[in-house]
Order: C-alpha cells, then structure tokens, then sequence
C-alpha cells in the first residue's frame, strides 16, 4: 500500500531509488574487498609458510 504522494512522486521515489541504488553499490563494494584482502593475506600466509 503506497501513500498518495501527490506532485512530489517523482522527486520522492526518485530519491528512494538513487539511495536504494548507493547501498547496493557500497554492499557490493565491500563484498568485493573483503574477497581482495581475503585472497591476499591467504597469499601471504601461504608464502610465509602458514596454512
């Protein structure tokens, strides 16, 4: 069930959508990260000689 927002619709669920959008984009950008440094100090361990 969705409020009658009148003429400020537009601007209203346009704002929902950029910042629906930014947190996807900063969710996915830590996901891929966390996996970078995860591959890395695995890298590093392994040279180091720890498993």
């Amino acid at each position: 069930m969705m409020p009658d927002l009148g003429t400020y619709a537009v601007p209203v669920l346009s704002s929902y959508a950029v910042s629906l959008g930014l947190l996807i984009a900063v969710v996915a950008a830590s996901i891929w990260k966390a996996r970078r440094v995860r591959a890395r100090l695995e890298e590093v361990e392994t040279r180091r000689g720890r498993s």
